[in-house]
């Protein structure tokens, strides 16, 4: 039987300023650990800490521009583009740009804390 998600969940982001995340699917909103799609918007500026998450992390980018730092450089990433992590890569996220970004990321099993594994502080 289809099982109807009526809203997200807003989960609070790490970053140096407010990023909205709404969570469709995953541990917190709908109990599902294999996999979790969130929207994401961050502000022009955002930064988060750097990550070695132990799960794949897809990224479409639907509005702005996503800046990814990784073991071997950095790339953007345009609306209209995605991006795929593997599993255990070191990546850092950020929107540098005024205008900030819109994106969905789907990651592979479910976003959880225990597993993203950021940056000390």
């Amino acid at each position: 039987m289809p099982t109807l998600i009526q809203a997200p969940t807003r989960i609070a982001a790490a970053g140096n300023k407010p990023k909205l995340i709404d969570e469709y699917i995953g541990r917190v909103n709908s109990q599902t650990t294999a996999l979790s799609v969130a929207h994401m918007r961050s502000p022009g500026g955002w930064v988060e800490p750097g990550q070695t998450p132990e799960f794949d992390e897809y990224t479409v980018v639907l509005r702005g521009s996503l800046h990814v730092e990784h073991t071997g450089g950095a790339i953007t990433v345009n609306a209209g583009q995605a991006v795929i992590i593997a599993a255990g890569e070191w990546v850092r996220y950020s929107t540098p740009g005024d205008e900030g970004a819109e994106y969905i990321a789907v990651c592979l099993p479910a976003f959880s804390l225990g597993t993203v594994h950021r940056d000390p502080a």
